[in-house]
C-alpha cells in the first residue's frame, strides 16, 4: 500500500463577507479535493493539542504521526536539522527571521522583509556574523535563518513570532523573562548594521522592504523522538520547500527531497514536487508532500492569493498525484489536508480543528460532499486528534 499525504499549510480560514460568507477554501476552485472528500471519507482534526501554540512545527509534527505532547522541544531545532547545523545537549537553536520594522513608530511592518532572496539574506547574515564573532548565525532560506546559543542561554525566555504582530508596535512584544536581556541586546545590536548594508540600500532604492532587523523567537533543544520507520514499519519521504518541514524529515529518519524550483511561496514548482512524490513512491511506501504558499499568502493578508494558492494546490499537485497513483500498480492511500487555519482575518494561525480527507483502496464514501471547514464537520470520522491520522491512514494500530 502507497500512503500520501497532501498538504496544504494554512488552507483553512474563516468564512468572508467579501466572498458572501464563503471561506477561501470554499471559494477556490477545488474539484480534485472536492472528489476526495466525496469517494472517501473525513472529519476534523485537531492538529494542535490543548494548551500548545498553534505553530505550523507542532501542527505538522502531529500530521506525521508524533504526538507533540511528547515530542514537541522547539521550531528552531528542527530547522537547525534541515540545515546541517549539529546542536549539542547544551545548544539552544532560535529561529532569526530577517524582518522589517518602522523605526521610527517601532511597528512591525513584515515578518520577511519582503521574502527577502536567499542570496541577500546571506549577506546580510555573514556581515552579523562578522560583528558579532561570539554569536553562532547561521543563514538559511529567504527571511529564516538560525542563531545558536550555548548553555541553556535563552531557553526560557517569552519569544513571540513576528507574524503574530504584524503592524503592531514591537516594544511589549521584545522577549521577556529569564535569559531575555541576552536576546533583546542580540536584536537591537542588529539595527545599525543591517540599517547600512549595501544589500539594503540596493533593496530601498529598488522600492523593496529592507531587512532592518533580526527577530528572535522558536527556541529549544535538540528533540528526542523515534524514526518513523520505527513507528509504522515503512520507509518514507518528506518534500517541502521550508526548513521546518525538512528538519522533522530528518528527526523522523524519512528521506528528505529537495526540488530545487520549490519556493514556500506562490510561484513554487508544483510539478517538481508531483514528479518527485511519485518518484519516490517506487522507493518507499509514504510520503509527505507540504506545500507552503496558502500560510505565505494568508500572512501577508492577500485574499486573492490565498485563493489562486489553493486553487493552484488543487489542480497541479493533488489532481496529479491522483492520477499519477491510478496509473501505478500500486493499492494506494491518499489524505489531504492543512496543518492550521491561518485567517485572513488575523494573518497569524489558530487552533481550531481543520477538515480532511481521505480517499483509496478499501476507503467508502461517507457522505461528505466537498472538501472544507464545514464539510469536515460532517464528515463521518468526526473530530480526531492529528496525530492518529496516520494511523487512519495506514490502518496500523496507532501506538500509545
Amino acid at each position: 500500500m502507497k500512503l500520501v499525504i497532501l498538504l496544504g499549510d494554512g488552507m483553512a480560514d474563516h468564512p468572508i463577507e467579501e466572498l458572501g460568507g464563503k471561506t477561501p477554501l470554499e471559494a477556490a476552485e477545488t474539484p480534485n479535493m472536492d472528489r476526495i472528500a466525496r469517494e472517501g471519507v473525513g472529519g476534523l482534526a485537531r492538529n494542535i493539542p490543548p494548551g500548545m501554540p498553534p505553530g505550523s512545527d507542532i501542527a505538522n509534527l502531529s500530521v506525521m504521526g508524533y504526538d507533540p505532547k511528547k515530542y514537541y522541544s522547539g521550531r528552531a531545532p528542527l530547522e537547525a536539522a534541515a540545515m546541517g547545523v549539529p546542536l549539542g545537549p547544551e545548544d539552544v537553536a532560535f529561529r532569526c527571521n530577517l524582518v522589517t520594522v518602522d523605526r521610527d513608530r517601532r511597528i512591525m511592518v513584515d515578518y520577511s522583509a519582503g521574502h527577502i532572496s536567499s542570496e541577500e539574506g546571506r549577506e546580510l547574515i555573514e556581515a552579523l556574523a562578522k560583528a558579532e564573532p561570539e554569536a553562532r548565525l547561521h543563514p538559511g532560506v529567504s527571511y529564516r535563518n538560525l542563531l545558536v546559543q550555548g548553555g541553556d542561554e535563552g531557553l526560557h525566555a517569552v519569544c513571540t513570532p513576528p507574524h503574530d504582530i504584524t503592524g503592531q508596535q514591537i516594544d511589549g512584544y521584545l522577549p521577556k523573562g529569564e535569559g531575555a536581556a541576552a536576546l533583546r541586546e542580540i536584536m537591537l545590536e542588529s539595527v545599525p548594521i543591517l540599517k547600512e548594508h549595501p544589500v539594503n540600500l540596493r533593496r530601498a532604492k529598488e522600492g523593496k522592504r529592507p531587512a532592518n532587523m533580526i527577530w528572535l523567537w522558536g527556541q529549544g533543544k535538540a528533540p528526542s523522538m523515534p524514526k518513523f520507520r520505527d513507528i509504522w514499519g515503512i520507509e518514507g519521504a518528506v518534500i517541502s520547500a521550508v526548513d521546518l518541514l525538512k528538519g522533522m524529515g530528518v528527526y523522523a529518519g524519512l528521506e528528505v527531497i529537495n526540488v530545487p524550483g520549490a519556493t514556500g511561496v506562490l510561484d513554487t514548482d508544483y510539478e517538481g514536487k508531483v514528479a518527485a512524490c511519485l518518484d519516490a513512491l517506487d522507493r518507499v511506501d509514504f510520503v509527505f508532500l507540504h506545500v507552503e504558499a496558502p500560510d505565505e499568502m494568508s500572512h501577508d493578508g492577500l485574499l486573492d492569493g490565498k485563493i489562486e494558492a489553493i486553487r493552484r494546490f488543487d489542480e497541479r499537485v493533488v489532481g496529479p498525484v491522483l492520477a499519477g497513483l491510478e496509473r501505478s500498480d500500486h493499492e494506494w492511500r491518499v489524505a489531504v489536508l492543512p496543518d492550521h487555519p491561518t485567517p485572513l482575518s488575523l494573518r497569524t494561525h489558530t487552533d481550531e480543528p481543520v477538515p480532511f480527507a481521505m480517499i483509496g483502496s478499501g476507503i467508502e464514501p461517507d457522505g461528505m460532499e466537498a472538501f472544507s471547514e464545514e464539510e469536515g464537520g460532517r464528515g463521518g470520522c468526526g473530530t480526531v486528534d492529528g496525530w492518529r491520522l496516520m494511523g487512519m491512514l495506514s490502518e496500523k494500530p496507532i501506538p500509545n
